[in-house]
């Protein structure tokens, strides 16, 4: 039986990252001896691992990982998501830069914290680098190329990543549903690479079929919008003057 220090220790993540996990309901002590005190059996040690595996491998959220090492898939679930980070970590650079380069090369600070607090850039020992660096770089050039923070604000952002939370959370129930529950233990690592490295270039592909096309239809619905507001409004003004003229509880006059 280990405390938590002593799991943290074998683990290797901090006490702090346990009680995360604790209040996430990812791992439960054995035995409570105590309000404060608890105890963890071994096969802790090995859950923890596989968290931090899943989480930093940017392979499935808290709450995905949860359901995961619930069923008797983990061992598959880890193998794809080791799979699917070798293939994100070939589309990413060596590069890494502290906050204060970025500053110096013109990065916002503002831009720089939203992005922080969004979980969309957010530095590791001090450093920016792989894909939270390029969304950096990518908005850098932007800005340089003149699209001004008032011409696209950073905060659009978010109403790209509530889009692509979905994308995301579909594409993996999808793969989970349609790759993982069919593929053996060997033609795992192998499928997974190629549905991951398909599901990039098809996105790429839908949206660039989509553009024009959708680019199109809302242009079409702005050019008959005034058109329809015209035409509710002429009603409204025909009922109006078709209304008979309303005289509340007054009683007619009688003669004197």
């Amino acid at each position: 039986m280990l405390r938590i220090a002593e799991l943290a220790e074998r683990s290797g993540v901090s006490i702090a990252t346990l009680k995360h996990y604790l209040r996430e309901g990812l791992i439960a002590p054995a035995k409570k001896t105590g309000r404060t005190m608890s105890y963890y059996d071994e096969g802790t040690v090995g859950r923890v691992r596989a968290i931090r595996e899943l989480q930093e491998r940017q392979f499935l959220p808290l709450d995905l990982i949860k359901r995961t090492l619930a069923t008797d898939s983990a061992p598959d679930e880890l193998a794809a998501a080791n799979a699917i980070a070798a293939v994100l970590a070939k589309h990413r650079g060596a590069q890494a830069l502290t906050r204060a380069e970025l500053l110096s090369r013109g990065v916002d600070e503002r831009e720089l914290d939203w992005l922080a607090s969004a979980g969309l850039a957010v530095p590791v020992e001090g450093q920016y680098s792989g894909d939270d660096l390029a969304v950096l770089q990518t908005l850098g050039a932007a800005r340089k190329a003149g699209i001004s923070p008032t011409m696209l604000p950073f905060e659009i952002l978010s109403a790209y990543l509530t889009a692509l939370r979905k994308l995301v959370e579909i594409e993996l129930q999808m793969f989970r549903a349609g790759v993982l529950a069919r593929a053996s233990s060997s033609e795992l690592p192998a499928l997974t690479t190629a549905a991951t490295e398909l599901s990039e270039r098809l996105v790429v592909l839908l949206r660039r079929k989509l553009l024009l096309p959708t680019l199109e239809r809302i242009v079409e619905e702005e050019r008959h919008e005034p058109k329809h507001r015209a035409a509710v409004s002429g009603r409204v003004r025909v009922a109006k003057r078709g209304r008979p003229a309303s005289h509340g509880s007054r009683r007619p006059r009688g003669r004197s």
